[in-house]
């Protein structure tokens, strides 16, 4: 992950720097407003990368240059193939974009879906399972 935190704090310094250009010279506070933040979104996924680069969480085969395509196998992540929590996300960010347009009280209803939909998705699995693989022993039984 050392490469990419790398990466990202390149463009993150792209931007920054571009946003101060274009401030400096054009007078028009969007488009600083729009890099600006672009700057900062693109700093805070190298600041998350060079975090766990510094974690210890081992060289990674795509970091290494004689890896093999092998070496990157296995599982990627746990991802839950029955949730009815992204649709209610969705529905939830769909109420409170038209709050933007007709009015607080269905924004702030669009914001209360919206957000029992992320705690439902974080709070879903309590902890995933270690070992998923089928195959491993359970131990003596009574």
């Amino acid at each position: 992950m050392r490469t990419e935190a790398r990466l990202f704090t390149g463009v993150g310094l792209f931007f920054a720097v571009t946003a101060a250009g274009y401030g400096w010279w054009s007078a028009e506070p969007a488009g600083s407003a729009a890099l600006a933040v672009a700057a900062v979104m693109a700093a805070l996924v190298a600041f998350f990368l060079r975090v766990r680069h510094r974690r210890g969480d081992g060289p990674r085969a795509e970091d290494r240059p004689d890896a093999e395509v092998i070496d990157a196998a296995g599982p990627v992540g746990f991802f839950s193939p029955h949730s009815p929590w992204p649709i209610v996300v969705a529905l939830g960010a769909a109420v409170l974009a038209l709050g933007v347009v007709y009015g607080l009280w269905l924004a702030l209803l669009g914001f209360g879906v919206l957000g029992c939909g992320v705690l439902g998705m974080v709070f879903q699995y309590p902890a995933p399972d270690p070992d998923p693989s089928p195959d491993r022993d359970p131990g003596p039984r009574p």
